[in-house]
């Protein structure tokens, strides 16, 4: 069985890290597979939502895997994020739903990070070890933490080495919402239904057009023209939306 499980079920795909007995730390095959994985979810139009999670109770990730040593063919850390430790630097085109538990630190923290949604169990702890064990580099971690969490609260995390709980994740506005570990995978789907009775391609152009300019002044956000919002206005879906309004009826969409 592949350490990284991808399948597709009606408009949600899910992609799973199944490395239980390892903590699903991430190896380089690993990192490999989520590029494939990514790769295809962008490049299907049938694909609306994606839930990523991973196999076993006690971790989501704990980052990379260097039970052989830190050497990689990649730098680890070097770019991180959808493709978890060293693979190259992914924008995932499609609304993506994390489901959380146990340990989620390190590049496991960083992978949970590239969500738009995060739904925890209970039982869920985030945390950036990095300084703690006398490990840093060029961590997309603590980047992406000082720009999710309150300032003081990242940097407590990243200079200390502390973890934070679920309910503390989500008093923070880290995490959607928190569930028992039992209820984690049902909460999962739950948002991926809620988001795929919204257009698919309207939800696309609005991911692409809140987080592409998140770093920019509002004015310049303001004054920016996106490809995917004038292509979603000549998509039948768009016609769609207009006509189900008039009829007043749910729309039919078909992410074209």
């Amino acid at each position: 069985m592949s350490d990284i499980e991808f399948t597709k079920d009606g408009h949600t795909a899910h992609v799973k890290l199944n490395r239980p007995q390892g903590l699903n730390a991430i190896t380089q095959e690993m990192d490999d597979l989520l590029l494939a994985a990514w790769t295809d979810i962008n490049d299907d139009p049938d694909i609306w939502t994606v839930i990523l999670s991973a196999e076993g109770e006690k971790s989501f990730c704990i980052g990379a895997d260097v039970s052989g040593g830190a050497e990689r063919k990649t730098r680890m850390a070097l770019a991180g994020g959808l493709t978890g430790i060293g693979g190259p630097l992914v924008k995932l085109k499609k609304p993506l739903i994390v489901a959380v538990q146990g340990f989620c630190v390190g590049g496991g923290f960083e992978l949970a990070m590239c969500a738009d949604i995060i739904v925890a169990a209970d039982t869920a702890q985030f945390g950036l070890p990095e300084t703690k064990v006398g490990i840093i580099g060029e961590c997309g971690v603590v980047h992406r933490a000082v720009r999710q969490l309150p300032h003081h609260i990242a940097m407590a995390m990243i200079l200390t080495g502390d973890r934070i709980k679920a309910e503390a994740a989500e008093r923070y506005g880290l995490v959607n919402e928190v569930v028992p570990y039992a209820d984690l995978a049902a909460t999962a789907q739950k948002w991926a239904d809620k988001i795929n009775g919204a257009s698919p391609l309207a939800n696309q152009a609005a991911k692409v057009a809140a987080l592409d300019r998140l770093d920019y002044p509002l004015e310049v956000a303001l004054m920016t023209k996106f490809e995917e919002i004038e292509q979603y206005a000549a998509s039948a879906d768009k016609r769609e939306g207009e006509q189900a309004a008039g009829e007043r009826r749910k729309p039919v969409w078909t992410g074209r």
